[in-house]
């Protein structure tokens, strides 16, 4: 652990997005030559909110592996593996959940904010409420030290690390309190203007194909007050601009596009027809290489397999201090 250990998870959505990859893969990438790191497959955290149709869990396993490999993250230098692989993420999560206050779940500010804001499932179960329990023993179970996150999540982390000073506190210094390790996180946004995310369909997808990429971006929308080809445009509230031209173009090319929009001398869909080839010839690699792995399935098998057996000994390890801790063995 001379490197430092991370610990990262995303929830099995299927295949990913430009949002996903400039969000937290391209993070991934960097991280695993520098840490230690676990990359593992949240599907347990699924379940708190899909609990009554699990069905499309297993393939969107699949496909999102598919995904993280076809980027670049190197499982040979990071152990990749389902959450559900490593049972001993339950028995902490147990033994977490007896120590941690129900009053500290009860004011997470993001179990109220889904409450109110996903209103086609029902969310009153325990499993949503104790997501943050859970989320603790995913981390300190391989006594991470580091957990990257954008700013707007850092206050999530806090939890986290209430409940493992909390256990420490009971029972001894077992764990080290995980630090948070803020990333730079891009403003990506879809085709509408909100977030870029599947519910939203507003997502440019890394397995889409150049034509269908063409499609969705000219018909991005962009400064909404720019009725007219004539009409000069604000830049800095125009989401293609905030979003592309920021991730692809240079600064010369950022100022021709901002003076050339400001000053009408340039249309919506020159500029957006400046950053296309770019956005283009930066997912190709993607895409050639998840048909390599595609072609072979038991590619992602054999990835989970081995994360898992490495998972598997770091979280027994640690249920080893824990039990001896709390007086269990």
């Amino acid at each position: 652990m001379s490197k430092g250990r991370v610990l990262s998870g995303m929830r099995p959505t299927g295949r990913l997005h430009l949002g996903h990859y400039r969000g937290v893969l391209a993070n991934w990438l960097k991280l695993q030559s520098e840490y230690e790191c676990f990359f593992f497959v949240a599907d347990w955290h699924a379940l708190t909110t899909d609990y009554a149709d699990p069905k499309a869990i297993k393939e969107n396993i699949r496909e999102m592996v598919i995904d993280w490999l076809s980027v670049g993250i190197d499982p040979k230098a990071a152990a990749v593996f389902r959450q559900s692989q490593i049972k001993e993420h339950a028995e902490l999560y147990v033994l977490l959940g007896m120590i941690t206050p129900l009053s500290w779940l009860e004011r997470n500010p993001t179990y109220k904010e889904q409450l109110s804001e996903i209103t086609g499932k029902d969310l009153h179960n325990f499993g949503f409420l104790g997501y943050p329990v859970l989320q603790t023993a995913d981390i300190i179970i391989y006594k991470a030290d580091r957990v990257p996150v954008g700013v707007d999540q850092a206050p999530h982390l806090e939890l986290s690390r209430e409940i493992t000073r909390r256990f420490n506190h009971l029972y001894g210094e077992v764990f080290p309190e995980p630090a948070t390790l803020l990333t730079q996180v891009p403003k990506i946004l879809g085709t509408d203007g909100r977030k870029m995310s599947k519910s939203y369909n507003n997502a440019i997808f890394l397995t889409d194909e150049p034509k269908v990429i063409e499609g969705k971006i000219l018909q991005m929308v962009t400064d909404t007050a720019r009725k007219r080809r004539q009409d000069p445009g604000n830049p800095d509230v125009c989401p293609f601009f905030i979003t592309y031209h920021n991730l692809y173009s240079d600064e010369p090319a950022r100022a021709g596009a901002r003076e050339g929009c400001a000053k009408a001398s340039i249309g919506c869909i020159e500029c957006k027809r400046s950053v296309l080839p770019k956005l283009i010839e930066d997912l190709a690699p993607i895409r050639t290489a998840r048909a390599a792995i595609e072609a072979d399935p038991s590619i992602v098998d054999a990835v989970l397999k081995d994360g898992g057996r490495r998972a598997h000994e770091a979280a027994n390890k640690t249920m080893h201090d824990v039990r001896r801790a709390m007086g269990l063995e």
